[in-house]
């Protein structure tokens, strides 16, 4: 790919973070695909199966209006956010991600002292993670199976088991 091909290719931004002061666990993803882009909205593409996952485990249904589901969320402590503030991306898939810009977790985490640990929501996250972000003191963290339609190698029910054992811990505390 050459410099020239990236600069064509669309700038995507991130959104800005889903959470509270007293939030104990951030799921990441990686960033924001086309619909949700469009939508203005977390996970907005109706086969992303996020929405169906957090309506099992804490009723944040995916036909709920979205702000509702937002409620839902942080009144569970659950921060949501994205690895990357910005890049440039052709669609929606994580492998075409370039020129990626990490979103200052740095402040995100002084602003939200009570977060123990970190899911990414799929492996390209994580790596993303990983690569973009210096972490001097690194929280626990875990790699849940990704909810994009686009990884179709696992079946809806086992993703929610994996997402529900990995959330268990934190869905008990009051």
């Amino acid at each position: 790919m050459t410099i020239s091909s990236i600069k064509q290719m669309p700038k995507c931004k991130s959104f800005k973070p889903v959470s509270s002061p007293n939030a104990c666990v951030l799921i990441l993803g990686s960033l924001p695909g086309a619909e949700s882009l469009r939508q203005k909205q977390y996970y907005a593409k109706p086969q992303n199966a996020f929405w169906r996952i957090m309506g099992k485990l804490i009723g944040a249904l995916p036909e709920m209006p979205y702000e509702e589901r937002l409620e839902r969320l942080v009144s569970r402590r659950i921060a949501l956010w994205d690895v990357c503030a910005a890049a440039n991306r052709e669609g929606s898939l994580d492998s075409n991600i370039q020129n990626a810009v990490a979103n200052d977790f740095g402040r995100f985490f002084r602003v939200h002292p009570r977060i123990e640990t970190i899911f990414f929501n799929g492996r390209p996250a994580e790596k993303l993670f990983l690569r973009l972000v210096p972490v001097e003191a690194p929280l626990p963290s875990a790699v849940l199976p990704s909810t994009s339609p686009a990884y179709a190698g696992m079946p809806f029910e086992e993703k929610l088991s994996r997402w529900q054992e990995g959330l268990a811990p934190f869905l008990a505390k009051p």
